[in-house]
């Protein structure tokens, strides 16, 4: 029996880095969702859960702070790993870092590229779903 899709949700308000990225995490045989700002980006995450959140930091509408903040308060929102992609070069302070969450991690664009994004990505969800030790 073939194993389910990984679910990701690429929350994006850049429409060619959206497309790329969701062509290129399709062809890696992931179900992508696709939102273009934080509050389609929160809508889309209570119709569905994903595996894993992709989400920009500076947005319109809501940014990605307010809708990580949101989505940590709804069911199953704290179990949910978010790489947060962002332009933003100076390093997350600790303040940052708690409203983000353990199972968050913060990249800089400029720094990756696409088949790094998608290597970080395959890494965390292998990470998080390794079958606890008895």
């Amino acid at each position: 029996m073939e194993e389910a899709k990984k679910i990701i949700l690429i929350v994006e308000d850049e429409p060619s880095l959206l497309n790329v990225l969701e062509e290129k995490f399709t062809k890696e045989g992931f179900e992508v969702m696709r939102a273009a700002d934080g509050q389609e980006g929160l809508d889309k995450f209570g119709q569905k859960t994903p595996d894993l959140v992709l989400l920009d930091i500076i947005m319109p509408i809501m940014n990605g702070i307010e809708m990580l903040t949101k989505m940590r308060e709804m069911p199953k929102g704290n179990q949910i790993p978010v790489i947060l992609l962002t332009n933003l070069t100076s390093p997350p302070e600790p303040s940052f870092r708690k409203i983000i969450g353990e199972s968050s991690e913060y990249l800089v664009k400029s720094d990756w590229k696409l088949d790094d994004v998608v290597e970080k990505v395959k890494n965390k969800l292998a990470k998080d779903n390794l079958p606890t030790q008895k």
